[in-house]
């Protein structure tokens, strides 16, 4: 934690109202497949929490002032998986919810700051929902690599996912904010 936060903005790391026994400081970062929910489920749970919300997809784009399909097209599936790896390497973060790029589990580097950030919640959401929302919204920036399909990004991906979930949240048909509520439940359970 940055010790040079002013004295008035540091009383403001105290217990959590809602997680009281979660640490102080830390936040929740969402994994999860392109099309899981990870931008929305982030900000149902960051109002629930009265936290931040942030979203590395977002960060990325600003970074470079195009949209992330775009960066995606551009880049070869390694250069941008190394991107993606800097730009989540270099950040600091307080009681936000994080909202992660579904490559992200691809570098092993990156997965260890993030969970030193906070606890991983893996957005657990079955096939062919996601094949349906990525078909919705085609522009969203998949890392993959030629010839490779929806199909076989889910199914690399998500023992990555498991493997480095603290929690696993199966979605199925929850809103949002159920989400968020199962997500504030679970969370109540870390000490």
């Amino acid at each position: 934690m940055d010790t040079h936060v002013p004295e008035m903005l540091r009383q403001d790391l105290r217990p959590d109202p809602v997680l009281p026994h979660f640490p102080a400081g830390a936040g929740v970062i969402l994994i999860g497949m392109a099309g899981a929910g990870k931008s929305t489920v982030g900000k149902a749970l960051a109002q629930r929490l009265n936290w931040a919300c942030a979203d590395t997809d977002h960060i990325i784009e600003a970074h470079y002032g195009v949209v992330l399909q775009r960066i995606a097209d551009t880049l070869s599936k390694d250069e941008f998986l190394d991107l993606e790896c800097r730009v989540v390497l270099e950040l600091r973060l307080s009681r936000t919810v994080l909202a992660t790029g579904g490559s992200v589990v691809y570098r092993e580097r990156a997965m260890r700051h993030l969970s030193s950030l906070g606890p991983l919640v893996y957005l657990d959401v079955s096939l062919p929902v996601i094949l349906e929302r990525i078909a919705r919204k085609p522009d969203r920036g998949l890392a993959i690599a030629p010839g490779q399909t929806v199909e076989d990004l889910f199914l690399e991906r998500e023992e990555l996912y498991r493997r480095y979930a603290d929690i696993s949240l199966p979605v199925g048909e929850m809103t949002p904010e159920e989400c968020a509520e199962a997500i504030v439940a679970r969370l109540g359970e870390i000490r």
